[in-house]
């Protein structure tokens, strides 16, 4: 992954949004998040499949998403799924500014059909990913499957956090792919949901995260 030349992000007011331009010798993203949003996106990275993850992560996490990336698919798609991720969770870790009032941390469990998946996030200020997702294919339609582990690398890394998902058991490897992306959109809407008896308190004995 290429340096960063520009990266710029703003966040405003209590809904919680934030908007990031990231250019690199490898790709090129632009970013509109709205936290506190109905699940309305519009996402174009030249990976169909990695598209509709991130669709249904919007959908499911009842976010508002606006992104596009344009990247040297012509090499490979690493960039490309890695440099999403670290800009998604830039976005996440912009938006959410000082964490006053957050639950902080969520996790959900997904059925989709014969398939189980489970995620768990932390937005601790602390990085770290593991990713279980037991496809064992090289392609999911578009998509090459082993670069799932570097999109939530990239996102653990943006968004400072920890970030676990896996999958339990399943045929379909699509339904594997997909019923972690849907947990993981649920597990992170509720690590960023709002706590009124906490409002003006960091979730943190540390005073920081």
């Amino acid at each position: 992954m290429a340096a960063s030349k520009k990266t710029r992000t703003t966040t405003s007011g209590k809904l919680r949004t934030a908007t990031i331009k990231r250019d690199t010798t490898e790709t090129q993203i632009a970013l509109k998040l709205n936290i506190d949003g109905t699940g309305v996106y519009k996402v174009s990275t030249g990976i169909r499949f990695f598209d509709h993850m991130l669709e249904l992560f919007t959908r499911h996490g009842g976010f508002d998403l606006t992104l596009t990336c344009t990247g040297d698919l012509d090499v490979d798609q690493h960039h490309t799924v890695e440099d999403v991720g670290i800009a998604l969770g830039e976005a996440f870790n912009k938006a959410l500014g000082d964490k006053k009032g957050i639950l902080r941390a969520g996790y959900f469990v997904m059925a989709m059909d014969e398939t189980l998946a489970v995620a768990a996030v932390d937005l601790s200020g602390r990085v770290a990913y593991v990713v279980d997702d037991k496809v064992k294919v090289r392609l999911v339609g578009d998509f090459q499957s082993e670069l799932l582990a570097d999109f939530f690398d990239g996102f653990a890394r943006g968004a400072k956090a920890n970030v676990h998902v896996k999958t339990m058991y399943g045929r379909s490897n699509h339904h594997k792919i997909e019923a972690i992306f849907k947990a993981f959109a649920r597990a992170l809407r509720g690590a960023c949901s709002r706590d009124e008896r906490m409002a003006e308190i960091l979730p943190s004995t540390k005073g920081l995260l």
